[in-house]
């Protein structure tokens, strides 16, 4: 028999009410034990979706106000009986609480088991359970929004459209092969072709869509750039909406790299704002710009900024050199000053340029859009089906390799029993990536990421 489960689903943290969730056989006998209906009645006769007002009751003395809420096996969120015992936050409170359902018979979740046991339930699948944990930890309203339709399964139903139709022509080719004496319809060459040509189409939007979609989803590194006093450090400010990095008129103040996740438009940047590109004697700084380089080099996206007020410089002309070829974005500050610069340079260096005054805070929206589209992820569809991590994206890759080869096989005309080989190893991968057939290590390690109470 599995252990009832219980742990404080609302987060470690003071609020108005705080949420005990309980999960197992005995969790409503546990539950009622110490909640006691002001009614006089008993959550044992509760029918599931019900709630009872009451109190936790310790040590036969009233301990606080609550809520009951009961959910019965199957329909439930693990799928077996649960009660939610709401009472106020306090953290005091949620612990004395949660201490006597233990000592009523339950014991503490692990990480992310209640939707461990909504998978090994059936509730869910492994893409909706990993959905979960990320719009628990979403940073941006893209983020949420496509974790959440990844829960509805949106793509669990991409990946099971693909699944059905491989099964289908699987199973025809295993019958023809392995009964040819019987009257059984042998697959067309057309049909199976038909057949991997739509599995290969759908695995490799799927594929194209991942880069973008972990930019939307997980956002990107940035590296904010620039030679000294040209507003790097008010730009990170600007961005992140408090004074994360000292701003002075002498050069070389950031010496190291300040970092910050902040969100712009629907992306979320994770920024580094690096010390000024230049020369220098200063053995600390010298180590400062040198991480500034290498983080130039391996940032998925350069906020290259420039001091409209001043001139070019050769740490400008370094700047233009070491961003070419990468996601970069020219931002021209300082245009409530004088303007000084020949900013044809920059504008024929740049595939994107925007003109800000970080001091004043203008030109953030302009700056969003920029960032968006040399990203490429401006009309992005957060309701399309993605892949959301490079555990799904491995089993997509292999599954795709694997149609690739039957299309190959076909075109050959190699056996079906051969073919079927492939076909049978596409299949085998998306059931890995939906759970259906994944190991016990993998879906372990996917759990063990989760908080504690969900």
């Amino acid at each position: 028999m599995s252990k009832t489960i219980a742990a404080i689903a609302s987060g470690n943290a003071p609020g108005g009410i705080g949420v005990i969730r309980i999960s197992g056989e005995n969790a409503i006998e546990i539950a009622s034990s110490l909640f006691s209906p002001a009614d006089g009645s008993s959550i044992r006769d509760l029918k599931g979706y019900r709630a009872k007002y009451g109190n936790i009751i310790i040590n036969g003395n009233k301990a606080d106000n609550a809520v009951a809420l009961v959910f019965r096996a199957p329909k439930s969120y693990t799928g077996e009986d649960v009660c939610e015992l709401s009472v106020h936050g306090g953290m005091l409170a949620l612990q004395n609480t949660l201490q006597a359902v233990f000592e009523a018979g339950a014991v503490p979740a692990g990480a992310g088991e209640f939707t461990k046991r909504a998978f090994l339930n059936g509730k869910i699948d492994l893409t909706q359970a990993e959905s979960v944990a990320k719009i628990v930890s979403a940073q941006g309203q893209a983020e949420l929004k496509a974790s959440f339709n990844a829960l509805q399964g949106v793509l669990s139903n991409e990946i099971n459209s693909v699944l059905e139709k491989l099964l289908d022509v699987s199973a025809l080719m295993a019958a023809w092969v392995d009964y040819p004496d019987e009257e059984i319809p042998e697959l067309s060459e057309s049909e199976l072709s038909q057949t991997l040509d739509f599995a290969a189409e759908k695995l490799k939007k799927l594929l194209d869509n991942y880069d973008n979609g972990q930019t939307v989803t997980c956002g990107v590194e940035t590296v904010i750039a620039g030679r000294p006093n040209a507003g790097k450090s008010s730009l990170m400010n600007m961005l992140s909406k408090t004074e994360k990095s000292i701003v002075t008129h002498i050069e070389g103040t950031t010496r190291d790299i300040v970092e910050d996740s902040v969100r712009l438009g629907d992306i979320v940047l994770h920024l580094k704002d690096t010390a000024g590109l230049r020369e220098s004697d200063d053995i600390v700084e010298s180590i400062g710009i040198e991480k500034a380089y290498r983080a130039i080099d391996s940032a998925g996206l350069i906020l290259a900024v420039f001091d409209l007020s001043q001139k070019l410089s050769k740490e400008d002309f370094d700047l233009i050199e070491k961003c070419s070829g990468k996601n970069a974005v020219a931002v021209i500050n300082k245009n409530d000053l004088q303007p000084e610069m020949d900013t044809a340079v920059i504008e024929n260096a740049f595939d994107s340029v925007v003109y800000i005054s970080a001091k004043n805070n203008e030109g953030l929206d302009e700056l969003a859009s920029a960032v968006s589209n040399i990203l490429g992820v401006a009309d992005f569809d957060t309701n399309a089906p993605l892949l959301a991590n490079l555990r799904q994206k491995q089993n997509c890759q292999n599954a795709y390799e694997n149609i690739l080869q039957a299309k190959e096989a076909l075109e050959m005309n190699i056996t079906f029993d051969a073919i079927n080989v492939m076909v049978d190893s596409a299949a085998e991968e998306l059931l890995s990536l939906t759970g259906k057939k994944a190991t016990e290590e993998v879906v372990n390690n996917i759990f063990s990421k989760f908080c504690v109470g969900k």
